[in-house]
């Protein structure tokens, strides 16, 4: 049976794995909606191929060269935040949400909206508005699925289980390309070094992110809303070799782990085949040749977002929203050479000892949250022009 799909966020890692996987199985596959934040020569060509009924570009400068690109193609070219939230809402089988950041959220609410299964790879969605984003699902009848390698594996260490009988969750953390540095080093990281994770390949943010273990700590947020079980029995542990994704201990003594390649594409075929399983090009593993797997403590000195994110979490309300809407100015900051990797984590931590607004209960709420925690970022970083987003 042929199944729709809508991809938010076509042209970077998570869309263009996700279209690898389609590209393989173009029979049980029609694609209705692709987006693209500024790529416009990819968004079109991959729109060609795939023969998407509309592509949208957020931005808006970009509309004419997108329907240039289009022209005679008979695919609908838009463009901006009110052309991506119509694209999400048209509804699929399938909506794979992995635009980067906030900007993501109101997208993936309107699919949300229409009840379809949601793949979400986008985790500061749910990190900013996990309470009104979960509401929705349940009153929509949505189906939410996690494509973040570390949740799907808990996602599938789950299935036939009782979350009463959990004792412990655990994610994973490779580390990030600086887990052997000193804070002499990290001081001096440059964003070319910070961008070069040792095991995945991925967008500049998430891979500064994950340089920071911020990335860990906004799984962390996620994995509470995904998984209730309480932030008391979550756990993060270092996992250099990021062969196990992530652990769930029961009740009996028994833990189940999800091992696999680090390729993006395993964890997106888990969602989009669920709850059956498709073929992947990836090679199996081979744990005799990789040797060992080894495991460690987070050090929460050299680096704090683990510890933000898990006070976020016990704090609540708009705390989680601000922690995120922060750490994307600051990345932003680092990546553009303004500030040092070390002022990253600090600059989140500066921003929410100013005090943070309450608990969102809608949408435009969170969106309040988010827009006054970068002004205050950009204010303590003392930015010359407003930062936003990276890719």
């Amino acid at each position: 049976m042929t199944r729709t799909i809508s991809i938010l966020g076509a042209t970077g890692s998570i869309g263009t794995s996700t279209l690898d996987l389609i590209r393989r199985n173009r029979e049980d596959w029609r694609v209705v909606a692709l987006t693209a934040n500024a790529d416009v020569a990819g968004l079109a060509r991959l729109a060609r191929e795939f023969g998407a009924e509309v592509a949208v570009v957020a931005d808006e400068a970009a509309l004419p060269d997108l329907r240039e690109a289009l022209a005679g193609t008979g695919i609908q070219a838009a463009a901006g935040a009110a052309a991506l939230v119509e694209a999400a809402a048209r509804g699929a089988d399938v909506t794979v949400a992995a635009i980067v950041g906030c900007a993501g959220l109101a997208p993936t609410m309107a699919a949300i909206e229409q009840g379809g299964v949601i793949a979400l790879a986008n985790k500061e969605a749910l990190v900013s508005a996990g309470d009104v984003m979960t509401a929705a699902v349940a009153r929509h009848g949505a189906t939410l699925l996690p494509v973040d390698s570390e949740h799907n594996a808990i996602f599938q260490c789950l299935q036939g289980n009782d979350l009463a009988h959990v004792r412990s969750i655990t994610l994973t953390a490779s580390g990030g390309p600086f887990r052997d540095w000193t804070l002499e080093q990290l001081g001096k990281a440059t964003p070319a070094e910070a961008v070069k994770h040792p095991n995945w390949s991925m967008g500049a943010k998430i891979s500064v992110d994950s340089a920071t273990m911020m990335n860990k700590g906004l799984e962390f947020i996620e994995a509470f809303h995904l998984f209730p079980v309480g932030a008391e029995r979550l756990r993060v542990i270092v996992h250099p070799q990021s062969i196990v994704h992530s652990m769930v201990e029961y009740r009996d003594g028994s833990t189940l782990a999800q091992l696999g390649p680090s390729d993006m594409r395993v964890p997106i075929a888990s969602a989009l085949a669920w709850p059956a399983r498709m073929d992947t090009p990836c090679d199996p593993l081979d744990l005799a040749a990789i040797g060992e797997l080894t495991f460690r403590a987070p050090d929460e000195v050299r680096f704090p977002a683990t510890r933000l994110a898990r006070n976020a979490v016990m704090e609540g309300g708009a705390v989680p929203a601000t922690l995120n809407a922060a750490n994307e100015i600051a990345v932003a900051a680092f990546l553009d050479g303004q500030i040092s990797f070390t002022r990253i984590v600090q600059s989140v931590e500066d921003v929410l000892s100013h005090g943070v607004p309450v608990a969102p209960t809608c949408l435009d709420d969170v969106i309040a949250i988010d827009a006054e925690a970068r002004a205050r970022a950009n204010e303590l970083l003392g930015q010359k022009r407003p930062l936003e987003r990276v890719n």
